[in-house]
């Protein structure tokens, strides 16, 4: 007698536990502060220097340091960098309208050619990227 024993199809891999996502703003502070002539050198130098304390702020303009949004606009809203973060590089590029292109100078004629390469290795065999 034969015994036939059927493979038992391998459970599909389960799916990885979404973690709620932190949408929350992270604010900053654009800041002036009036500091001496010896503090400003080295603030220079190093692009950073400590603040005594007790040093009054100024702070010029607060806003999310990931959306780059005032603090007015977005209060209490979640984070459109986190979200998405189109509105960083314009817009929607499939639906954003195309540049203009600007008119010529009066006084001016525009005499047609063929286009000329300007990038790669034939241009610059041809020497258009290299003095002659």
């Amino acid at each position: 007698m034969k015994v036939e024993t059927k493979a038992v199809p391998p459970a599909p891999p389960a799916a990885p536990a979404v973690l709620p996502q932190d949408l929350s703003h992270t604010w900053v502070v654009a800041a002036e502060i009036q500091v001496e002539p010896r503090i400003a050198s080295i603030a220079d130098f190093r692009g950073s220097f400590k603040a005594t304390a007790g040093q009054r702020v100024d702070a010029l303009e607060v806003y999310c340091k990931g959306c780059r949004r005032p603090y007015d606009e977005v209060k209490g809203e979640d984070c459109a960098e986190k979200v998405d973060n189109r509105h960083l590089i314009g817009g929607d590029q499939s639906t954003r309208k195309k540049r203009k292109i600007p008119p010529p100078p009066t006084g001016t004629k525009i005499i047609p050619r063929e286009k000329v390469q300007r990038r790669g290795i034939s241009a610059y065999m041809a020497g258009v990227t290299r003095p002659r």
